[in-house]
């Protein structure tokens, strides 16, 4: 099996880990279960997972992704607000990294994380990879290697930023509640900014030389 068709096939048993996660509880969830969903014997499931929790993992991380993808774009003539806003505005009009159920999927096994141990590993390894990646962008921003110390703090700083943003929106979302500040791409872009130039100090988020 190609690794293209592998990570495909993970992420199709993943969509349907977290659909039957959200619609019956983890608990209530088992490998069997998974496997009837997506066609495939039991046997195959655990070929690529660990567990069964660890079915969340591919599906929570496409919650980052469109988010990463864009930070790695960024160019160094631009602030971070500018570029945000213009990659956000550009991706209602193209086909986005994640797709849009893919996302939902992901928000609502980040809030089933709140009270599932195993899930809130999943998101915390997908945060673990965000802040990896975002070490490399900032510490070329800032002319540093990734494992620099100070990059690797305003990297930390800046993924848990993101972190906390990603499940308050979540939340909100699942919740039913007003989303206005999140959907008027120019006023999402500012507050992703904003938050990250708080979390590091104002170190990240200005245009480089």
């Amino acid at each position: 099996m190609s690794e293209q068709r592998r990570l495909r096939l993970r992420l199709e048993i993943s969509r349907e880990a977290a659909r039957l996660f959200w619609e019956q509880g983890v608990a209530a969830t088992s490998g069997d279960q998974i496997a009837e969903a997506v066609g495939l014997s039991t046997r195959t499931i655990w070929r690529h997972f660990r567990s069964k929790e660890s079915c969340a993992e591919p599906i929570v991380m496409q919650g980052v992704v469109t988010l990463m993808s864009v930070l790695r774009a960024w160019p160094r003539q631009s602030s971070l607000e500018d570029h945000l806003a213009a990659e956000l505005a550009r991706l209602r009009h193209e086909t986005p990294p994640v797709d849009l159920a893919d996302e939902m999927l992901a928000m609502k096994m980040i809030r089933l994380a709140d009270t599932e141990p195993a899930l809130r590993t999943a998101w915390l390894m997908a945060c673990d990879q965000t802040e990896r990646e975002l070490g490399v962008i900032i510490g070329g921003r800032l002319e540093r290697p990734a494992d620099d110390l100070e990059v690797r703090i305003h990297a930390a700083a800046a993924a848990a930023a993101v972190r906390v943003l990603e499940e308050h929106i979540g939340a909100a979302a699942l919740a039913g509640a007003d989303l206005s500040e999140f959907t008027d791409m120019r006023v999402l872009a500012r507050r992703y900014a904003q938050e990250i130039r708080r979390a590091t100090g104002g170190v990240v988020g200005d245009p480089v030389a």
